[in-house]
């Protein structure tokens, strides 16, 4: 009697959908980025309009992968429909980038937590030896702290997308919640002047070029609502209600970004002007001052303000960590089903129904990262977000594939807008470009070189798997 197949089950509710798209969408970058990005860039108003921008563009994108999903309900996102569209090649070069994409930001939130412990709770992880890589110093404490959680998660992850998925939810909420008390704050204290967004643009700067350059992070600032479709095998409702859900947890993200961004201008410490001088002194501060979105927290609502402050961060960084052990384990599962990974990655948990062997994978992969800190780790974050790029494009162009094909006017333009701003955002990313300022550093110029080699050299060994 042949042995029964098993499957991935569906028990994702359309509320875990979301809290899985936008706890992927919002991680530590969001708590920092107003002061290291965001301001210095464009100002409150310009980040604001940027961002407006940037949402509509993934919207956008979002309309093609919910084509896309009701058209190939399965787990693989990007990898599925470029191979659907394209072919095996298309769509191993499409998932070589995504996939690092994806399995990067599981450990970049898992060293994120001991920015927590630096910054909110005194250092109190930073006990035992400690080494020097990159300029960034490693405590033996800190490296605990993420190897315990890296393993927990990914314990959660194989035991059933459905616990997962009731833990990811908690911790949207949670998120939205402490950004929200930070928000009231500031609009009823006293701390918080409207006054203080002046000026509205970084000075010095054209508002175009001012906008552009916030507008060209996108792909790095919304990677996440893509993880819908890596679990559309699991979903109990129907397919084209993630249109909607999509849509919501970029608009959720984009509102995170603005609200963050515009509360920390808004509040300005004693001494400082305006946001301008304040953020162009950040270099010569140390402690909690020098992350402008936990000060203004601090000054708004004193401790309370920090523990509100903390919980969002900890939330956004805990369901980055749990969003993406279950979109790269969905990725890697797809790719051994057609037999571009070997078979072992597609092997599902014979009690829990969950890729296993591929969550193990990228926990095993993960666990690497602490021992390296976080300065070496975001050489290859910063290259990885052409993966996000690329697999805009693939989806888009699919899209664009099947709707010419359909004669479906709405999907031909917008997949014509998606592949025209997949290009934008990789040419924004790879050629140096002074006014926009967002390209590429050396470090991760090498760092994509030599995972290109990489893809060569696996592209043609499982030559042989793909023909098959």
């Amino acid at each position: 009697m042949p042995e029964k197949e098993v499957k991935l089950e569906k028990q994702l509710s359309p509320l875990n959908v979301w809290a899985l798209a936008f706890g992927c969408i919002i991680g530590w970058g969001a708590f920092v980025m107003p002061g290291n990005t965001f301001l210095v860039k464009a100002g409150p108003m310009g980040t604001l309009i940027a961002m407006g921008i940037a949402a509509l563009v993934m919207i956008v994108i979002a309309f093609n992968y919910s084509f896309m999903i009701n058209h190939h309900p399965v787990a693989g996102g990007e990898f599925t429909y470029a191979n659907e569209a394209f072919g095996k090649n298309h769509a191993f070069i499409c998932s070589w980038f995504l996939g690092l994409s994806y399995l990067a930001i599981v450990p970049l939130n898992g060293t994120a937590l001991a920015l927590i412990g630096r910054n909110l709770m005194g250092g109190i992880f930073q006990v035992g030896f400690k080494y020097t890589v990159a300029g960034y110093d490693i405590f033996f404490g800190e490296i605990c702290l993420a190897v315990v959680a890296l393993v927990a998660f990914g314990i959660m992850s194989i035991r059933g997308v459905k616990t997962a998925g009731v833990f990811q939810t908690g911790l949207a909420v949670a998120l939205v919640g402490g950004v929200a008390i930070i928000t009231v704050a500031a609009i009823f204290s006293p701390e918080a002047s409207l006054s203080n967004l002046a000026p509205a643009y970084y000075p010095g700067t054209s508002k175009l070029s001012a906008i552009l350059a916030v507008v060209a992070v996108a792909p790095w600032a919304f990677v996440g609502f893509d993880t819908v479709p890596q679990a559309a095998e699991e979903l109990k409702f129907s397919h084209k209600k993630t249109k909607v859900i999509m849509v919501v947890s970029i608009l959720f993200g984009a509102a995170v970004y603005v609200l963050l961004n515009t509360v920390t201008a808004a509040v300005v410490p004693e001494g400082y002007a305006n946001w301008v001088e304040y953020v162009n002194d950040l270099g010569n501060l140390s402690g909690l001052i020098s992350l402008p979105t936990f000060h203004a927290a601090h000054q708004l609502l004193g401790t309370a303000g920090l523990l509100f402050i903390g919980i969002a961060v900890l939330a956004a960084i805990l369901s980055g960590i749990i969003g993406f052990y279950m979109a790269t384990s969905r990725l890697l599962y797809s790719m051994a089903k057609e037999n571009v990974l070997p078979k072992w990655f597609g092997k599902l948990h014979p009690k829990y129904n969950t890729p296993a062997n591929a969550i193990l994978f990228v926990l095993v992969i993960a666990l690497i990262a602490p021992f390296f800190g976080r300065t070496a780790l975001g050489w290859i974050v910063d290259m990885s977000s052409t993966g996000a790029a690329i697999g805009y494009g693939y989806t888009s162009a699919a899209a664009l594939k099947y709707a010419i094909r359909e004669k479906n006017k709405s999907t031909i333009v917008t997949g014509i807008i998606g592949v025209v701003m997949a290009i934008a955002f990789l040419v924004l990313l790879l050629v140096p470009i002074p006014m926009f300022n967002c390209s590429l550093g050396k470090q991760s110029y090498i760092c994509l070189i030599i995972w290109i080699v990489l893809g060569a050299i696996f592209f043609l060994a499982s030559k042989k798997n793909r023909t098959n």
